[in-house]
């Protein structure tokens, strides 16, 4: 490394290369999202009916609770990483950041875990 140049002066400063990880995974989420959101539309218009008996038979499928528990996992994780970048971008007393990440990791981990737990013993039929 080189203290000539302004690059030889900054090169290997800092935590490169994991921005656009970050990023990818953010759209490959949205990606899922998307893909996921559309097959719980186009199941919900299939359906007809939107009695809670008929959408319990349809949650309790197989292919309808893991497909229902991707798009939850999809959805808060999409959710998650993109409150993360909001937090990291405009909260800028590192107290302050750490105590909004945590209580966002706290939030996303807790109400995905419970939309999961729904689901699977609403699958399993037992009562959630």
């Amino acid at each position: 490394m080189g203290n000539g140049t302004s690059i030889g002066r900054v090169r290997g400063l800092g935590p490169s290369h994991h921005g656009a990880k970050h990023w990818l995974a953010h759209r490959f989420s949205a990606i899922s999202n998307l893909v996921l959101m559309s097959w719980f539309v186009i199941s919900l218009l299939m359906l007809g009916d939107y009695s809670y008996s008929s959408v319990s038979s349809w949650l309790a499928q197989p292919i309808s609770a893991v497909a229902m528990i991707l798009l939850v996992t999809s959805l808060f994780s999409h959710a998650r990483m993109g409150l993360q970048v909001l937090i990291e971008d405009y909260v800028h007393n590192p107290g302050t950041k750490f105590a909004a990440l945590s209580a966002l990791n706290i939030a996303v981990i807790g109400g995905g875990a419970f939309a999961v737990f729904s689901v699977a013993a609403h699958a399993f039929g037992g009562q959630a």
